[in-house]
């Protein structure tokens, strides 16, 4: 099975129900979840079904951002998929960041460079990151010393991320981003991607911050979140 295929197709003939439908969902939801969205699972499956929003439990408001950064979400995993054989590029990773943040408050400052690489130092999990003087110089070497390598594997994809993260090249969506360009790059060399579910936020982010001294922690979360889109490749496919 190309997966990869599988969910162009889907995405190209608008199916709905099938493995890039529930793959837009849960990634959309998680990601921005960890992020700090208020928005549910379900709000965010009715946002990509419907193109509205329902309000649970009595709420009567939502965060514009969420609900913009969610939509901004659906069209960047199609982006991604539209280019995911292509090479890994300073300008594709622009581009995710461009279109995570259309239209968003942060786009409304006028220090905050959407597509662009950050203006202002900023500092992640306590941790200081790249000044932005260095943000261009950091990634270009980043990328160049993935692209020598003879054969990509998920590891090396985790440590790109890690790296990317450390970098922390834009003022704000960086995680978005980040997460978007390793399932990419799993789709890229064949690889199954995975999806850090925002119940596992504590071990990812004691994943990036322990890295350094102890790589197993991020290398499990994430081999423990492939082996859950694995379960539900298994589910579409296991009569295939």
């Amino acid at each position: 099975m190309n997966l990869l295929q599988v969910l162009q197709d889907e995405k190209n003939n608008n199916q709905k129900g099938g493995i890039y439908h529930l793959t837009q969902i849960k990634l959309t939801y998680n990601t921005n979840r960890i992020e700090g969205s208020m928005l549910s699972e379900e709000q965010t499956r009715y946002i990509y079904e419907t193109n509205t929003i329902f309000m649970e439990n009595g709420e009567s408001t939502a965060k514009v951002d969420d609900i913009l950064e969610t939509v901004n979400h659906f069209s960047c995993v199609d982006y991604m998929l539209d280019i995911a054989l292509e090479p890994l590029s300073e300008t594709m990773i622009k581009r995710f960041h461009k279109i995570l943040k259309l239209n968003t408050s942060d786009a409304k400052k006028s220090w905050f460079r959407v597509g662009d690489y950050k203006s202002m130092p900023n500092v992640v999990g306590g941790q200081e990151t790249s000044l932005p003087s260095n943000v261009p110089a950091e990634i270009n070497k980043l990328l160049a010393a993935y692209h020598q390598k003879n054969e990509i594997t998920v590891y090396d994809i985790i440590d790109f991320h890690y790296q990317f993260e450390k970098i922390h090249p834009f003022q704000d969506g960086n995680g978005l981003a980040g997460r978007l360009i390793m399932f990419k790059e799993c789709l890229t060399h064949q690889i199954i991607p995975f999806i850090i579910e925002d119940e596992y936020k504590f071990f990812y982010y004691r994943g990036l911050s322990e890295y350094p001294n102890i790589k197993e922690y991020l290398v499990d979360t994430c081999l423990s979140a492939q082996d859950n889109y694995r379960s539900m490749l298994g589910y579409f496919f296991s009569e295939n």
